[in-house]
């Protein structure tokens, strides 16, 4: 059970949530082709020093353009990664700018792996200490489930998150998540192993639970059958926009809320980062376009969670 003097990361995102009327999560992925010509530096390959540069300059614009507008961000380490120590440096920088803007932080590391070692990733995710500490971290059960526990432990002590993959929107997902296991798909006998941790994770503010789950929003059905597994789990729902994922189809397995359909974020990475109309190098328009398709998602779920 959560500390009493812990706000738990549930409580937090769904109040949040609700005061804005929307679940949108903006996934902050910067894909170097696509920085708009407005902050590219040089080659922008990997190698180059200008390049995290650029991207932390780019990535620290998106998020001032976010305050006060979306609950939470989701950096994807990997691209992070991918351009050695000064990456990470502009991750970390690109974090604390989040927490500056009142914004939740959701790492997107997908990291899973057993005893200490997964006792290492918790203290450098979440503990609060750490320079690279979030709100609350992807997960891969993958391996087993007492992966978890290290992360569940940090959980309670932190008051942090974890989103478990359970159903992911890849094309590809169905050929291990979907095999017969029991009677049922693997992904549900996952769901169910994890409304133990679910429990205990719940938050006494609002009642949902800071175990969450990843189900993409390009798999409807399966989604209602990880709620039921689930009840107090919040989804992580990737998929939706540039994937190809609608808003209904996003919120399939949100309940009745306070205020409308909750239950969930949706994540939006390249349709909020790259628009139309924001590989530009005038600073102006390049605000109107992120303004505009940041305001579009949120329209089109506060729509869809109300109806």
């Amino acid at each position: 059970m959560i500390p009493s003097n812990t706000r738990s990361f549930a409580d937090a995102l769904m109040t949040r949530v609700r005061s804005l009327g929307h679940p949108l999560c903006v996934g902050l992925d910067p894909h170097l082709d696509q920085v708009p010509r407005l902050f590219r530096s040089g080659s922008m390959k990997p190698s180059a020093p200008e390049t995290a540069r650029a991207v932390r300059d780019f990535l620290l614009a998106v998020v001032d353009r976010l305050e006060g507008r979306v609950p939470i961000v989701k950096p994807q380490i990997a691209f992070f990664e991918q351009l050695g120590s000064p990456g990470i440096a502009a991750l970390e920088a690109v974090m604390a700018r989040a927490r500056e803007c009142g914004l939740l932080v959701l790492l997107d590391a997908k990291r899973g792996d057993i005893g200490s070692t997964a006792a290492a990733y918790m203290r450098a995710y979440l503990a609060p200490a750490s320079s690279t500490f979030a709100d609350a971290l992807t997960l891969n059960p993958y391996l087993g489930l007492d992966t978890l526990e290290p992360f569940g432990k940090g959980a309670v002590e932190f008051g942090g998150g974890l989103f478990v993959l359970v159903r992911t929107s890849n094309p590809g997902a169905g050929s291990l998540q979907d095999l017969e296991v029991k009677g049922a798909p693997l992904f549900e006998e996952v769901a169910r192993q994890l409304s133990p941790l679910a429990e205990t994770l719940r938050g006494p503010e609002t009642g949902w639970s800071s175990l969450g789950v990843v189900v993409g929003a390009t798999w409807p059905a399966q989604s209602i059958a990880v709620r039921e597994a689930l009840p107090h789990s919040i989804f992580l729902v990737p998929g939706y926009g540039a994937q190809g994922g609608s808003a209904a189809e996003a919120l399939s397995g949100f309940v009745p809320g306070p205020s409308g359909l909750e239950g969930g974020i949706v994540n939006s990475s390249r349709g909020i980062l790259f628009p139309d109309g924001a590989d530009t190098d005038d600073a102006k328009t390049w605000e109107r376009a992120i303004d505009a398709a940041v305001d579009r998602a949120a329209n089109e779920l506060g729509e869809a969670v109300s109806r």
